[in-house]
């Protein structure tokens, strides 16, 4: 089907069917006929070219979501989802572009599309980013890590996690300690965390963060725990970077006899499906995903319609759960 076809199906020109499919602003068209376009298109199962608007606009209605080589797990799967969901209602699709190994360079990527924005969950090379604005993508943002140079905080801060965290900790506990993953990928959302709970135990004036990278299994994890234990004073209360770090760290006391929260206090991030279920209950940090991933979409939408944008972070609304872990 063509827009003639519809033209013909609505008793309109084709410059009509073409004004109301594509959203022309300012065309003085009665609302009678609009509806009597697109109810003619449905008829016909006709759609507007993406190809064709692509060439008409110089670019296509895709954000192109860039992924670091992160494992794509509860949170990020729901956040994707979301994000997803949050474009779409504004006309827009969301595509994502994972840099695990074995990938296409990205420079292929975004060239093979000519995306309208690009969302990297975290920064990466400036000259890529000023190849892609000189290309002619409108917005090139990133979620985690610096903003190429220029003068904004990151759209989301992972401070308040860290802590939020050691807040809740510090009352009953003299020394904290800060289970770090074993992943180096992971730093640009780990560093910030770590940072929130050194910023909290400062303040305190409590001992710096007895840090510890801990492996994803319980005999590595034990080795982490005695180191803990072990230290002038003793870390007694661990704030892990997520949910799988902190029930590593569970694991990691079952290995050695002990127990949360008697002999260590323990608490997470993210509240996965199996922080409930552990033992003992993981006490967790929860964050909105769906309203980063709408504050996000905002943003874009809002800079591609050449609207100023706020320099500070989203809006976060951290809860915490509490559980017998901590």
């Amino acid at each position: 089907m063509t827009s003639a076809d519809v033209a013909r199906e609505a008793g309109v020109s084709r410059a009509t069917v073409s004004y109301v499919l594509n959203g022309v602003p300012h065309q003085k068209i009665p609302e009678t006929t609009r509806q009597r376009v697109w109810d003619a298109a449905d008829r016909l199962g006709y759609a507007p070219s993406a190809a064709a608007r692509a060439l008409r606009t110089g670019r296509s209605e895709i954000v192109l979501g860039l992924l670091p080589d992160w494992p794509i797990e509860h949170v990020l799967g729901r956040l994707i989802q979301q994000l997803t969901n949050a474009f779409a209602e504004n006309g827009l699709t969301f595509l994502v572009h994972s840099s695990a190994h074995p990938s296409r360079p990205l420079r292929d990527i975004w060239k093979a599309m000519t995306p309208a924005a690009v969302l990297a969950l975290q920064d990466f090379d400036a000259q890529e980013a000023e190849a892609m604005r000189t290309a002619g993508i409108e917005v090139v943002m990133a979620m985690h890590g610096a903003q190429w140079g220029e003068p904004r905080p990151p759209l989301v801060s992972e401070q308040p996690i860290g802590a939020l965290q050691a807040r809740h900790l510090a009352a009953p506990h003299r020394r904290l300690g800060y289970a770090y993953p074993d992943l180096p990928g992971l730093d640009v959302l780990a560093r910030p965390r770590l940072d929130g709970v050194r910023a909290v135990c400062a303040e305190l004036d409590m001992p710096e963060p007895d840090v510890r990278t801990v492996p994803l299994d319980a005999v590595g994890a034990a080795e982490a725990v005695k180191g803990w234990l072990a230290a002038d004073p003793p870390a007694t209360g661990i704030c892990a970077f997520n949910d799988n770090v902190a029930l590593a760290v569970l694991a990691g006391l079952s290995h050695l006899g002990l127990r949360a929260p008697r002999d260590l206090a323990v608490i997470g991030v993210d509240d996965i499906t199996g922080a409930s279920l552990a033992q003992p209950p993981l006490t967790t940090v929860v964050r909105d995903t769906d309203a980063i991933a709408r504050g996000l979409a905002r943003r874009v939408v809002d800079t591609l319609g050449g609207k100023e944008i706020p320099a500070e972070p989203l809006r976060d609304d951290l809860l915490l759960r509490v559980r017998e872990s901590a």
